[in-house]
């Protein structure tokens, strides 16, 4: 069973670097762990179905940075307070892991974090249909994570998809779930 100390000490390790440069918008998602009796959990939405991008996908809550953003973790909880209702007191930053590039334009900043087990959530009715909790142990282990390749616009892309009871984590959501496990497997 994973625990808490080990994601902070692989995520110290990792010392991942953002780029000065890159013509992707540069976004942020927060990937919030949740300390359960049954083990660590993992915080994930699922997208309305009438949002530009990504509709009705399992994601992380996350978006663009704003020009009020001081960083890219400022954005990650700025997003979660918007999208979920969970404030910044409620959430302690443990780091980063690799920059995901999409090929819907964005450059996302995947910003790792203990979310204290007591909070409550308010969803935004407008960009979040539901919101739930998956086991780390199962979403982390590469046993349950499907890897196929996609053609998209005369280009063949990676694509990892994690089947968990009646939902399908794919895309962006799936890859970066992929690097997470990467990173705590080496550790």
């Amino acid at each position: 069973m994973i625990k808490l100390i080990e994601i902070e000490k692989a995520l110290a390790r990792a010392n991942q670097i953002t780029p000065k440069e890159t013509t992707l918008r540069p976004s942020a998602v927060l990937v919030p762990v949740v300390e359960r009796e049954q083990g660590l959990q993992l915080l994930l939405t699922q997208r309305t179905d009438h949002l530009r991008h990504h509709a009705g996908q399992i994601s992380f809550p996350g978006g663009r940075m704003d020009r009020t953003d001081k960083d890219l973790i400022h954005t990650a909880l700025r997003e979660t307070h918007e999208e979920v209702g969970i404030p910044d007191q409620l959430i302690n930053v443990l780091g980063k892991l690799p920059l995901q590039p999409t090929i819907s334009g964005f450059m996302i900043q995947p910003v790792v974090a203990h979310i204290q087990q007591h909070y409550e959530m308010r969803l935004c009715e407008d960009e979040v249909a539901d919101a739930f909790e998956v086991p780390l142990d199962f979403v982390l282990n590469p046993d349950n994570q499907n890897h196929s390749y996609r053609d998209y616009r005369g280009k063949r892309y990676s694509v990892y998809s994690i089947p968990y009871q009646e939902r399908n984590i794919w895309g962006a959501t799936a890859n970066i779930i992929v690097e997470f496990s990467k990173l705590i497997r080496t550790f």
